[in-house]
Order: C-alpha cells, then sequence, then structure tokens
C-alpha cells in the first residue's frame, strides 16, 4: 500500500476498546459495547460524548494518542492531522494547556509527522466557539494547523461562524468545516462562503452540479470517509455512497476513518472499499494515497494540485 496521509481523523474517535480499559480499567467489554452502540447520527454523538467523558487526564490523552500513532504508522500512514475536540474539553471544564503538552509530547515520539486540527463544537455556538479558535491561533507555530468545526451542521450553521474564521485565517490558522454530511449542498455552499480550504464528508454535494463544478474547478478538497457515513445513517447503503461519482467528476477525494474505532474501521480498510466496492483501481489508489499527502495543510507531499 502506498504511503499517504490521514486528515479526518478525531482522537476522541479512535480509541479502541482495549485503549479505553487501559485508561479506565474499570471498564468492560460488554460496558464500552453497550454505551458505543448507535444506528443514527445523534446516537453518534452521544457515544462519542461518552467516551470523552473517560478521558480525565493528560495522561488518558497521552495513551490514547499514542494508540493511534502506532495504529497510523502500521498503515503506511506518514503523516496525520489529527483532530482535537477542544470544545468538548473547555466544556469539561478541564486544562486545555495540560492536555495539549502531553499530547505534544506523544507527537513528538511518534513515528509518524502529527499535526494538530482544533474543534469547535458548532452548536455551541460562536461565543463557546472563540476560546477554541484562541488556543489554536497560540500554537500555530506549536503543532497545531488548522481550526475545525465539528457536531451538528443543522444546529450550527456556517455563517454563525463567519467572523471567527476570518480572523482565525488572519492569524494564520488554516480552515476546514464539516459539512454536507447530515446536511445537504447548502451547508456545504456555507461552509465555503466562510473561508473552507477543505471540507469534513461533504458527500451531498453530489445532489447541486453547480457545486460539484465549482469543487472540481477550484480544486477543493472532500476528506471523504465512506464507513463513517454508512454507520452514521448519512447513505442508507455502500451503493448509495456518491464517492465514485464525485471522483469521476473530477472533484479531489482524501480517504480517511474520521472515527475509526467507533465505526470499526482502518484507513487502509478504506481504501480497500473504494477499490472493491467502488472499483478503484491500483493506479488511482495511488493517486488518491497522493492527493492526501498534497491536500496536507503542512505540505508534505510534492504533487501538484
Amino acid at each position: 500500500m502506498a504511503r499517504k496521509a490521514e486528515l479526518h481523523v478525531h482522537l476522541e474517535g479512535s480509541i479502541a476498546p482495549e485503549t479505553l480499559i487501559e485508561i479506565d480499567p474499570s471498564l468492560t467489554l460488554d460496558e464500552i459495547a453497550g454505551a458505543t452502540r448507535f444506528t443514527d447520527f445523534e446516537g453518534f454523538l452521544q457515544s462519542y460524548i461518552w467516551v470523552n467523558r473517560r478521558l480525565q487526564s493528560p495522561e488518558h490523552y497521552a495513551i490514547a494518542a499514542r494508540a493511534l500513532f502506532e495504529t497510523l504508522a502500521s498503515q503506511d500512514v506518514i503523516y496525520a492531522e489529527v483532530t482535537l475536540s477542544a470544545g468538548v474539553i473547555l466544556w469539561k471544564q478541564q486544562d486545555f494547556a495540560s492536555i495539549y503538552e502531553a499530547l505534544q509530547r506523544e507527537a513528538a515520539r511518534a513515528r509518524i509527522q502529527v499535526r494538530w486540527i482544533l474543534d469547535a463544537v458548532r452548536q455551541f455556538g460562536a461565543d463557546a466557539a472563540r476560546p477554541v479558535f484562541d488556543l489554536a491561533a497560540e500554537r500555530v507555530n506549536d503543532g497545531v494547523v488548522a481550526i475545525g468545526l465539528g457536531g451538528s451542521e443543522a444546529q450550527g450553521p456556517a455563517e454563525w461562524f463567519s467572523e471567527l474564521f476570518a480572523r482565525a485565517r488572519d492569524r494564520g490558522l488554516h480552515l476546514t468545516c464539516h459539512a454536507g454530511e447530515t446536511s445537504g449542498s447548502e451547508s456545504v455552499w456555507g461552509a465555503l462562503a466562510i473561508g473552507a480550504e477543505r471540507i469534513g464528508h461533504g458527500i451531498r454535494a453530489i445532489d447541486d452540479p453547480k457545486l460539484v463544478a465549482h469543487l472540481a474547478g477550484r480544486k477543493i478538497a472532500l476528506e471523504i470517509s465512506i464507513t463513517s457515513n454508512l454507520r452514521t445513517g448519512a447513505i442508507d447503503s455502500l451503493a448509495c455512497h456518491p464517492v465514485r461519482k464525485l471522483h469521476d467528476a473530477q472533484v479531489p477525494i482524501v480517504l480517511n476513518t474520521d472515527d475509526p474505532a467507533l465505526f470499526g474501521c482502518t484507513l487502509n480498510g478504506e481504501y480497500d472499499l473504494a477499490a472493491h466496492k467502488f472499483g478503484f483501481t491500483p493506479a488511482e489508489l495511488d493517486a488518491l494515497a497522493s492527493l492526501s499527502l498534497a491536500y496536507a495543510f503542512d505540505q508534505v507531499g510534492t504533487v501538484e494540485r
């Protein structure tokens, strides 16, 4: 398998049951399975929050990061932009600085190059997001490359964050945004309007030919996570996933895992899905791997966009 980057993976969604038990030995596999069982996006969010609540100290975050970095290295990943739910850390009233220091120590030891994307919870609103944007800007030269918006698209429209995104760009941050995952193509337009350089998911763009042409013409990448979309109910079946149609329309595609532990997937497995379910050839898969490096915010690739 070709060397590649993972550009859309949430640290908190990457924590396997065995790692959760290392973090909290009082847990059982049955308890974890029950708490992380879901059938739709809202259920997924509740599972994500449950996992987050287990992370009570900087060392807990470090354990999670260590496991993620080793897993990625074993899959020929040489660079990762890991999304950290900074908005949730603040919501839990934890000390962000000590957590981030622990994570950076793990990143320095990793066999891969690691950068961070700090994520604000969009349904909490712009006022709650502002401290997250400040934390990201303070760490532009200390591992943070971008700011992002996660959570419920419907409950936190992108336009709420227009001013924050503009200031973040001026402060040296790249911009990404979840959009077109559980909401329609208008959500993608909204993310683009506030300056998003990459789109997390973006699969509903397929419903709007003008948007597809815009993404292709401007070479704006979609961070595609096939298994995630199936598990959250964003698509009804694998056969419904538009990854092939988007690729054939010349929209840049980067394959990712999103929340690999919660969705039961791996990055290599996503490439296998692309091959076996959507007919991507070995040459096309190699090109996707190259694109993942080319679209990294801290450029590690040599591929022309």
